[in-house]
């Protein structure tokens, strides 16, 4: 210990001697690591237990970065794996989502296609053994690490698999396991294209260009949808390549400006476009983010494509990976972003946070409006603002508890049990003889949940408790209580056509994978349906690319600036 120690220290004092050669100007960040090194022996010296000074080291810098924004990180050799698989959307394994269940670790998903998948193993399988290793009680990081490898390397896996008295054995053999950004695209209805982007890994901008090219070969298509919604973004250059199949080569997409000026960058389209003219809708929400906004925002400025949904998340900063010793990195955010029309979408201001450390919105009275080439309004500082807001109805508790129990994930594993096949995506819906079993089956289960009407009142009653009117209010207390407590079945019976669709897409994705639940999501999506209605009302896109807003249904929802008192973020 006494020797790693040593090394800690020698680093520091290193790096404080090459700060001292640079000047004066340099004596207060020489003192502060002087300081830093000094207080790191005195403690792992003195400290009345064993200290781990590695953990110590990390936790310090852990706590540096958290000052400063969330996307600005230490990653360690030990995660470069992961931080590979975050930008690359590669690894070598199974192809398989895992997640704990109890004492277990489950298969969550397996990718279509890859080892898991066509060994045979399903959603809900139990992993018991890797390699002739127990996993019951282990981390699920360290389960996830035995299952990754190189790719040709064999791995052994005995699962417990609900229709088996005995445990089920397999063999498999790992592989470069890719995961794709573009999980399903086809034909809406017969005209239209529609094309799903859920990362902006390596590789994004090609597989985009390729379902276009697809699509295209379809005489009928005359419009196109590309859905954005949830995707958190990634590469900066494969948002710039998915523009470019929409926008003429040479087309400013979007620029980077920080610090250090030499690393200011444009960057323009670099080839000639697959199609200019096709009309486009882009669907957004709340979670979308990064690049997702560079390519809905750049192609709203450049009036390319109407804009549909709900306000992005609003991250319009840049990181850039640095080099250090032992190979760590330092993902560090060096620049923002600027779209066309010249505004940043950063909707946080984590350069100044409030007195108690947290961390608010870019104020109203600082975001600015900018014009589009058709000279429309857009505004910076939160976010993308949809042309045309469409925001979809919230879940009921019940649905969403439903889910988070994983009651819904577990009635689908027996579902698939007894079910070899189904009915395509496009039209599989469960009886109500199957709706009224799994009602049979929630009541059989421990579910418990408290609306938030239920959360509130109890609140309620504790304050008034504690400021002693709950007893002068009794009686009204008890009546409003018995007619905000939920019944399940009640809920269940209520809430059912929502509940009913969750099911349908969990069942669905146990025969067709991720693709499979897409197209079973997007046959009841309002978002959708309203970019639909746009491309095909004749005259209605014109009108909103051009700013004639007034010629649209009264019924549609626009974004109003920020002088009308909306927030400055979602």
């Amino acid at each position: 210990m006494k020797r790693r120690i040593y090394l800690a220290g020698l680093i520091i004092m290193i790096l404080g001697a090459g700060f001292t050669i640079l000047g004066n100007k340099d004596l207060e960040l020489v003192k502060n690591l002087d300081i830093y090194y000094t207080l790191f022996r005195e403690l792992n010296m003195f400290y009345v237990d064993e200290t781990d000074p590695e953990q110590l080291v990390t936790t310090s810098i852990d706590a540096m970065l958290a000052s400063l924004d969330p996307y600005t990180t230490y990653i360690p050799e030990s995660g470069m794996d992961d931080f590979q698989f975050q930008t690359t959307g590669e690894y070598g394994g199974i192809g398989s989502l895992i997640r704990r269940s109890g004492d277990h670790v489950i298969i969550a998903e397996p990718y279509d296609g890859f080892p898991a998948a066509r060994a045979g193993l399903r959603a809900g399988d139990v992993i018991l053994k890797i390699d002739g290793v127990p996993t019951d009680h282990q981390p699920i990081e360290s389960i996830s690490e035995r299952l990754k490898g190189k790719p040709g390397t064999e791995i052994r896996m005995t699962i417990e698999r609900l229709t088996h008295e005995k445990p089920l054995e397999f063999t498999l053999t790992r592989e470069q396991i890719s995961i794709p950004n573009v999980p399903y695209f086809g034909m809406v209805d017969p005209r239209t294209g529609y094309i799903r982007i859920t990362n902006f890994t390596s590789g994004a901008g090609k597989e985009t260009e390729e379902a276009v090219k697809m699509l295209k070969r379809n005489p009928d298509l005359d419009a196109l949808i590309l859905d954005l919604r949830s995707n958190p973004g990634g590469l900066l250059i494969e948002a710039v390549r998915i523009c470019n199949l929409f926008v003429e080569k040479g087309e400013l997409i979007v620029s980077t400006r920080g610090k250090v000026k030499q690393w200011d960058s444009d960057y323009t389209t670099q080839k000639e476009p697959l199609d200019t003219e096709i009309p486009l809708v882009i669907l957004i929400n709340r979670g979308s983010a990064s690049a997702a906004e560079i390519v809905a925002g750049a192609l709203q400025d450049l009036d390319r494509a109407v804009i549909v949904g709900q306000r992005t998340f609003g991250k319009g900063l840049v990181q850039t990976t640095r080099p250090l010793k032992y190979n760590a990195q330092l993902k560090v955010t060096t620049a923002k972003y600027y779209i066309p029309s010249g505004r940043c979408i950063q909707a946080l201001d984590y350069a100044h946070r409030n007195e108690d450390g947290s961390v608010g919105h870019v104020p109203d009275s600082l975001i600015s409006a900018y014009e589009t080439r058709n000279g429309r309004v857009v505004y910076d500082g939160g976010g993308i603002r949809p042309d045309i807001e469409s925001v979809p109805e919230d879940l009921s508790e019940i649905a969403i508890q439903l889910y988070a129990q994983n009651l819904i994930f577990d009635y689908a594993t027996r579902y698939r049990s007894t079910h070899e096949e189904i009915a395509p995506p496009e039209s599989f819906g469960i009886t109500d003889e199957e709706y009224e079993a799994f009602k049979d089956f929630v009541e059989t289960q421990d579910f418990e949940f408290q609306t938030a009407s239920e959360r509130i009142f109890d609140s309620l009653v504790r304050t008034a408790r504690r400021e002693k009117y709950y007893e002068i209010a009794h009686d009204e207390f008890t009546r409003l209580e018995e007619k905000l407590a939920h019944n399940n079945l009640k809920d269940l019976e209520t809430f059912g056509d929502e509940i009913r669709q969750i099911l349908d897409e969990e069942i669905v994705n146990r025969y067709y994978y991720q693709s499979g639940r897409i197209r079973a999501q997007i046959r009841k999506d309002q978002q959708l349906d309203k970019a639909l209605e746009i491309l095909h009302e004749p005259g209605f896109l014109e009108e909103i690319l051009t700013g004639n807003l007034s010629a649209l249904p009264a019924s549609w929802s626009r974004i109003p600036s920020p002088q009308s008192g909306e927030p400055s973020a979602p």
